[in-house]
Order: structure tokens, then sequence, then C-alpha cells
């Protein structure tokens, strides 16, 4: 079996350093997983459709619950091109508003997309959770990734994750990547962590794209992250408003920040500060992520989810 490029990396480091490097809160890694169901037939609320779980986990005809409420799919997004293309809308939902494991894609820029998947394509972006969009960026037709570009950069992005400050988190663990409170499982310090959990469990298994979530993130997350987006916290980062507007939502192709899922914000940041991102964009967030500690990340990671998108 093929092995990710996370996997090849974590062989190579101490516990220590891959605890620092990938924190397994931010880079899920999927588990073993038994077969889907393929008898009963699920829904959600206010679709007519059905499907079973086999139906809604399968990479080449994902679940459409709500047909009537976006453009018409490309194929590509919709089926995705088998063998290596799996569907766009697979992890990414037909609302472009993704899981906390992928990212939301809806309302960026066409050259915006096009240069994140041209640096997936050619190797500046590569390293914790991009293994699987390297596979198919090396493998899209170009026509196919527009047409995927171009429907997603028409969808308005939506409140997606809910931050929430905290002390203590439910007890959770994965479910292939994406994470679930434990039933009855209690509660644990949250530490220097933001916990992500659907607002839907059930939903979310659903991908389900009315479902959205929740971020916990430790207590003073947000304030501290206001005074590093807004001000740069006396020194020690760029305010990001210089570049991605007063209200956060983005200037040309320099993507919107605001409503940005937390723990997807601490991956692209780790990933811009360690090398694993890369590119003429990431050149000049280098020196802004280069003092950044990951209690700062988080900080601003919590303060951004928090904005309205």
């Amino acid at each position: 079996m093929k092995r990710s490029i996370r996997a090849a990396v974590l062989a190579l480091l101490p516990v220590a350093a891959i605890a620092a490097e990938y924190p397994d809160w931010a880079y899920p890694v999927a588990g073993p997983r038994g077969p889907a169901d393929t008898i009963v037939l699920r829904q959600v609320p206010g679709s007519a459709r059905q499907y079973t779980q086999a139906q809604i986990g399968d990479g080449f005809n994902p679940p459409d619950w709500f047909p009537d409420e976006h453009p018409p799919m490309p194929p590509i997004v919709a089926h995705g091109s088998p063998p290596a293309v799996r569907a766009c809308s697979l992890c990414h939902l037909t609302s472009g508003a993704g899981h906390p494991e992928s990212s939301g894609v809806a309302g960026l820029s066409v050259p915006y997309v096009l240069g994140q998947m041209a640096g997936f394509k050619t190797g500046t972006r590569k390293g914790g959770r991009a293994a699987v969009m390297i596979d198919i960026a090396r493998a899209i037709p170009d026509a196919d990734l527009q047409a995927a570009a171009e429907y997603f950069s028409a969808l308005e992005p939506v409140a997606w994750t809910r931050v929430a400050e905290t002390d203590t988190v439910p007890q959770s663990r994965l479910e292939g990547t994406m994470r679930f409170a434990v039933p009855d499982g209690g509660t644990e310090p949250i530490g220097q962590r933001i916990i992500t959990l659907p607002q839907d469990p059930e939903g979310a298994r659903n991908r389900n794209p009315h479902t959205g979530f929740v971020a916990y993130v430790p207590a003073g997350s947000i304030a501290k992250g206001e005074r590093l987006v807004m001000s740069g916290g006396a020194g020690k980062t760029t305010p990001c408003v210089i570049c991605h507007g007063e209200a956060l939502g983005g200037l040309g192709d320099v993507p919107g920040l605001a409503g940005v899922s937390p723990i997807y914000v601490v991956r692209q940041l780790r990933d811009m500060q360690s090398g694993d991102r890369g590119g003429p964009m990431v050149e000049l967030m280098k020196p802004v992520v280069a003092g950044l500690d990951l209690d700062d990340m988080i900080a601003i990671a919590a303060y951004l989810g928090s904005r309205a998108p």
C-alpha cells in the first residue's frame, strides 16, 4: 500500500518532534474502518433523498441531499474522474463548506484555486494533510479543474463553525478523519488544543451540507487572537487585516479568513512556517508566521473562526 507523505515523515521523527510538528488534533490520520452498510437507507431533515452509508461514502457518487440549493455541479464535482480523482463534493460538500479535516472552498477566486492546485501538483504544498490533494492535482484534467474552480468560486461562504471557549471538552475519537464525541465519555481538559466536533453527529456522518461544527478553543483565545489579527500583537506578527481586508473577507485573489475552520487555519500557519506550504503568496506570509508559536496560532484561528464569513 502506498504510504502517505505524513507517514513517511513521521517514521523518521522522534515522538516529541512528531507531536510538535503534526499535532494530532489538527492533522487527523484515518484509522481502519469496517465495511459500510449497504442496506439501511438514511435521510436528513428537509430532503426527500435516501442513501445507504456505502453510497454516502462513495468517492465517485457522493450524496447530493439538496440539489435545488446549488448551481448544476460539473461532473468532476459530482462524480470525480476514476480511478484517481474523487468527486470534489465528497470532502468539500456540494456547498463548498467542507469538513474540518479538509477545507472550505466556497467563494475562493478561480485564480486562487488554480494556484493552490498547481502547488499540490508541483510539490510546493506537501506534508500534513496534503497527500490526498497531491494525488488528485496530478491526475485531474485541466478542463475539469477549471470547471470545479468556477463552481466553488460562485458559491457564497456560509457560517459553518461556531467557536466556543472552554476549559474542558467532551472526550472524543476519530471516525475515519472526523472527530466525534464519545457517548457517555465524560470530559477532559482542552489543554493546548482546538477540538472540533459536529453539531449534529449523524448529520456529519451523512455529509449533510446543513450540518455545521463546533470548534472548542482554550479560554481567552478569541481576545488574544483579535489582538494578533487586528494589530499584530505588539509587533509579534503583521496584522492580517492589511492584506485580507478590514472585514477579513479577502481582497481580490487574497482569500478571506473570516469564518474559516480554526483547525484548518492552524494547519496552514504551521505548514507555512515549516515549509510544507510554499509558493509566491506564501513568500509574503513567511515573515508573518515566523515568530508565532502554537498558542498564537490557536488564538489567531479562534478569532478568525469566530467572525462571520
